[in-house]
């Protein structure tokens, strides 16, 4: 069987210059690699609108897809919440394929080639970030301690650990789930060729003008120029988000591919940012103290999303004593939510805060990176903390007709489309955050059917509970490489 020996082989031979007692471990963990970028895969080919995929048939053994040039791909039922990697194998015709990146080589449909080079070097990235995970069964007392944790990175997209141009070593050195320190760079710009929001930091500034942090692969491979050491700092789960100790989190400016698209901090995030802060803190204090929002404190661009950066609050600037803050994708490596009771509670307080701010006028990109919970000692839900607004939506109308002003933004931020506002908070909320944190369809509607009636009775609220669930069209949009922005999907209602 043909398991993509280019990306694989070429990680094993990377791996074993940078890391070589690592190198069984790798190899132990491609199998399961595969299954889970296949697992992915399946989720997308079999609820995605793909204008190859004629028909899809439910049979007593499985599902059936139907193409249009008349073969059959078999496999099993798909449930589009299950987090699990259930899908080992499929066949196309009378083919067994095990490997995710054969699959779409052999389905030969436009743009799969390009994207089986993608499934390739995921299922690889994955391999190696399981590999070198060996993470302790305590809790972690430190907010980046719990981004570690996440070893196979987005729970529904195929390009999970995808990681083009970062070499092993580049992985072993960057990767969060490898429990790096990485030494951040600076490089002077003079001030007349920056545009600032907020305070920049005196650290930052010398005589000639504005110091701005660098990630070191972007120093190496994009910016290609001398930078300054700065200061050691702990890679977040964006991997281009840092921890400085004891200070803020440090979002940079690292221009690499990750699962969709090439991440930048964009001139416009950087005028818009304090705004953003301005309008987010001022909803989170709607909230009776469910919501906290991570203040942007300064944001810098050389007018170049190759050369920019922010300065964020950390998440534990909001905890008390006893209490700890993670991102929701860390849930799982806990064992909180196998318990229906603590699943029903986190799904009631998610929702009454995600819907809160819906209804005053702001779409949360609540995904299980951006979102972040405050538990108790005893593992208690008690707050939320959202942070990066840089991709929420903003209705003018909505905000208005709850006596508050909008801010003076233009753009991609602003819109009144109803549908378009529902789709950022539930795509990434439900279908998203709390789907991964449930893992299964049943345990999202059993969790969802126990929140419901305690909300508020809105039209938001009965969406929730009546129409499809929007998600985004992950492998549709990795397939269309032509065609701008988010491109979505509609799954079956997990309350239905």
């Amino acid at each position: 069987m043909y398991h993509s020996p280019t990306a694989e082989d070429g990680l094993a031979e990377e791996l074993a210059a940078a890391r070589p007692a690592l190198l069984p471990r790798y190899r132990a963990e491609l199998p399961g690699a595969r299954a889970a970028v296949l697992t992915r895969l399946w989720r997308g080919l079999t609820h995605e609108p793909l204008p190859w995929v004629a028909d899809r048939l439910e049979g007593a053994h499985g599902l059936t897809l139907r193409l249009a040039d008349g073969r059959r791909l078999h496999g099993p039922h798909a449930d589009p919440y299950a987090t699990g990697a259930y899908v080992t194998d499929v066949r196309l015709d009378q083919e067994r394929h095990d490997d995710p990146a054969r699959l779409m080589t052999d389905l030969a449909v436009p743009h799969a080639s390009a994207f089986a080079a993608e499934l390739a070097g995921s299922a690889a990235s994955l391999a190696l970030s399981r590999a070198g995970a060996d993470h302790p069964k305590e809790w972690p007392e430190r907010d980046w301690e719990w981004e570690q944790r996440v070893v196979d990175g987005h729970p529904f997209h195929p390009n999970c650990r995808s990681r083009p141009g970062f070499s092993a070593a580049d992985q072993l050195a960057y990767g969060p789930e490898h429990r790096p320190s990485v030494e951040l760079a600076t490089v002077p710009v003079p001030a007349a060729e920056c545009l600032v929001s907020g305070d920049w930091p005196a650290e930052l500034r010398d005589a000639d003008g504005l110091l701005v942090p660098v990630h070191p692969w972007q120093a190496a491979h994009v910016l290609k120029r001398p930078c300054d050491p700065w200061r050691s700092a702990h890679p977040l789960m964006s991997l281009r988000t840092l921890a400085l100790p004891g200070g803020p989190h440090v979002k940079t400016a690292l221009s690499a591919r990750l699962t969709s698209s090439v991440r930048d901090i964009s001139p416009y995030s950087v005028e818009a940012s304090a705004a953003l802060t301005s309008l987010a803190t001022d909803l989170a204090t709607r909230t009776d103290g469910l919501l906290h929002v991570t203040r942007t404190l300064a944001a810098v661009t050389a007018r170049s999303p190759d050369l920019a950066a922010l300065l964020r609050e950390s998440p534990e600037t909001y905890t008390a004593p006893g209490e700890r803050v993670l991102p929701v994708a860390a849930l799982a490596t806990t064992d909180l939510p196998d318990s229906p009771a603590w699943l029903a509670a986190f799904t009631r307080l998610a929702l009454t805060v995600g819907l809160r701010l819906l209804e005053l006028g702001v779409a949360l990109e609540a995904h299980g990176q951006n979102l972040l919970v405050i538990l108790s000692a005893d593992g208690i839900p008690l707050r939320l903390v959202y942070r990066d607004l840089a991709d929420i939506r903003i209705s003018p109308a909505r905000l208005a007709r709850h006596g508050i002003a909008p801010p003076a933004l233009t753009g991609r931020l602003i819109t009144d489309d109803e549908s378009a506002l529902r789709r950022k908070l539930f795509g990434s909320l439900v279908a998203g955050a709390l789907a991964d944190t449930a893992g299964s369809g049943p345990a999202l509607g059993a969790a969802l059917a126990s929140a419901v009636p305690d909300l508020p009775d809105t039209p938001d609220v009965k969406a929730l509970c009546e129409d499809p669930l929007p998600a985004k069209a992950l492998s549709l949009m990795r397939l269309s490489p032509h065609t701008p922005g988010d491109q979505w999907t509609y799954l079956p209602n997990p309350l239905s």
